[in-house]
C-alpha cells in the first residue's frame, strides 16, 4: 500500500449476551467499567488504530457515545454480528485496513493488537490470531458419535482483532455472511490466504459468568489496565 497506511477498527457490539446472563454483553460491567470500555481502551492503548468504530444497540447509541471518548465513531449496530460490521464499513471512510475486534474480548493485550496489524500493514491481506488448541477435540455426526478425531498441531482457537485489506472485507461481506461466526470464514471461501499469528491466552471470550469472573479476578490482579488507569 503506498504511502501512510490508514488502519480502522470495527467493535461490533450490538450482541444480546444471554450465555452471560446479562445483556448487552458489551455493557456488561467489569471492575467498574463495560466490556465495551475495556476494549476500546486496548485499541486506543495499541497506537496503531486510526479510526474507532463501535456498532451498537439502536437504543443504547447515547450511552455509548457517553462512555467513550468523543473521537469514537458510534452507529447502530444490526440484528447479526455480520450486519454490525457491515454497519461499520459503511463509516470507515478510505481507511486501508479494517480491523474488526469483538467488544467481548475485552482484556485482549495492545501488543496482540499491534502485532495483527503490523502483519497487515505489512502486506498480508488477512490476519488472524490463534492459540495452539490444548484440548483433544472430536468431531461428531447429528446422534453425537465420533466421527474423527484432527491432530492437534493443525489447530488452532482463532481471537481477534482479526484484520483485513478494506476491499476485500467488503468484498467478503457482500458475498454472503448468514452462517459465518467470523470475518475469516468469509475471506476463506474468496480463496483468500488468511495468515495467522500467535495470539494471547488474555484475549479470551467474555461469553458465560465464569468468564466474567475470571477476567474480574485478572483485573483486580493488576494483569491489565487500560490506559486511562492510574498505575
Amino acid at each position: 500500500m503506498p504511502g501512510r497506511t490508514t488502519v480502522a477498527a470495527l467493535v461490533p457490539a450490538a450482541g444480546g449476551g444471554t450465555r452471560l446472563g446479562a445483556g448487552p454483553k458489551a455493557f456488561v460491567p467489569l471492575a467498574g467499567r463495560t466490556l465495551l470500555e475495556w476494549s476500546v481502551d486496548g485499541l486506543l492503548e495499541s497506537g496503531c488504530v486510526d479510526i474507532v468504530i463501535v456498532a451498537a444497540p439502536a437504543d443504547l447509541i447515547d450511552r455509548a457515545r457517553s462512555l467513550l471518548p468523543e473521537t469514537i465513531t458510534v452507529v447502530s449496530g444490526g440484528t447479526e454480528r455480520h450486519d454490525s460490521v457491515r454497519n461499520g464499513l459503511a463509516a470507515a471512510g478510505a481507511a486501508d485496513v479494517i480491523i474488526v475486534h469483538d467488544a467481548a474480548r475485552a482484556l485482549t493485550p495492545p501488543d496482540l493488537i499491534r502485532r495483527v496489524v503490523t502483519t497487515a500493514v505489512d502486506g498480508a491481506r488477512a490476519v488472524i490470531p490463534g492459540l495452539p488448541v490444548t484440548d483433544t477435540i472430536k468431531t461428531v455426526d447429528p446422534a453425537g458419535v465420533v466421527t474423527g478425531t484432527p491432530p492437534r498441531a493443525q489447530l488452532r482457537a482463532i481471537q481477534t482483532p482479526q484484520a483485513f485489506a478494506a476491499d476485500l472485507l467488503a468484498a467478503a461481506h457482500a458475498s454472503g455472511a448468514a452462517d459465518a461466526t467470523d470475518d475469516a470464514t468469509l475471506v476463506e471461501r474468496l480463496g483468500v490466504a488468511v495468515h495467522v499469528v500467535p495470539g494471547d491466552p488474555l484475549a479470551f471470550k467474555i461469553t458465560t459468568p465464569i468468564d466474567l469472573v475470571l477476567a474480574q479476578s485478572l483485573v483486580e490482579r493488576g494483569l491489565w489496565k487500560p490506559a486511562s488507569t492510574p498505575v
